[in-house]
């Protein structure tokens, strides 16, 4: 069974991450709440087509392909800065935690479309209405989940927070597949739901202090199939990284 996504609109995603710790937009209400022009979203989909095989699975999956770019969003400036390892504490990630993961770095032809820094720039200044004003270190990470083993993992280490301040899960699309249910559950007490996001470019926006969350893996319904995301996150203070 399949839950629809509980939609917010966009003039309620503070409030509703104030009170609950997680949004849900449609396409039009990321767009509303970005700045964006909806159509310009979709000349960043085929650049997913092109995305590495993520080398650090520790499952020894195939199942993975990823590209990873670090941002600082200060005010209206976004600046990109010099390419750097993904870094998690074991306390945030079990499976993957304390090591430098070095993936590709995004594209430089898709950091250059305006529609990019819009986005990034918009949910950055929806982090600003709860925190504050203040830089925040950005996060973009492009995943592929597929089929190629079978069976495909968005979240291998499990239900987790990220060690960030707010986590924004973008749903690029899917095809070909079943499962790949969202789950989000509050971090110290027993409330949670579940939902599937189906419409390519609505997202799931989070509180990462508030709640964790997961991806429920994924099956094709035919050969093959594969589900793409852009996640991004948002911190204060600095990028996490080994001290």
């Amino acid at each position: 069974m399949s839950f629809q996504p509980p939609v917010t609109p966009t003039s309620e995603v503070p409030t509703a991450l104030r009170e609950h710790g997680y949004a849900v937009l449609t396409r039009d209400g990321l767009c509303e709440l970005a700045g964006i022009d909806s159509p310009a979203l979709d000349a960043l989909r085929p650049s997913w087509n092109e995305l590495p095989l993520d080398g650090f699975l520790r499952d020894g999956g195939r199942y993975r392909s990823r590209r990873h770019s670090c941002f600082i969003v200060d005010g209206d400036a976004l600046t990109q800065v010099p390419h750097r390892a993904h870094w998690q504490p074991v306390e945030y990630n079990a499976l993957h935690g304390g090591m430098e993961r070095w993936f590709e770095p995004v594209q430089p032809d898709i950091v250059s479309q305006p529609v990019w820094a819009g986005l990034i720039r918009g949910i950055a200044a929806c982090c600003s209405q709860l925190k504050g004003e203040r830089p925040w270190y950005v996060e973009a990470h492009q995943f592929r989940i597929d089929t190629t083993d079978g069976i495909g993992r968005p979240t291998p280490e499990g239900a987790h927070r990220d060690g960030v301040d707010f986590v924004a899960v973008l749903l690029v699309g899917r095809e070909g597949i079943k499962g790949g249910e969202t789950r989000v559950f509050e971090a110290d007490g027993p409330n949670g739901l579940r939902f599937t996001l189906t419409e390519p470019w609505s997202a799931l926006l989070l509180d990462d202090a508030r709640v964790i969350h997961e991806s429920t893996p994924i099956q094709p319904q035919g050969d093959t199939g594969h589900r793409d995301t852009l996640v991004l996150t948002f911190r204060a203070g600095g990028f996490q990284g080994p001290e």
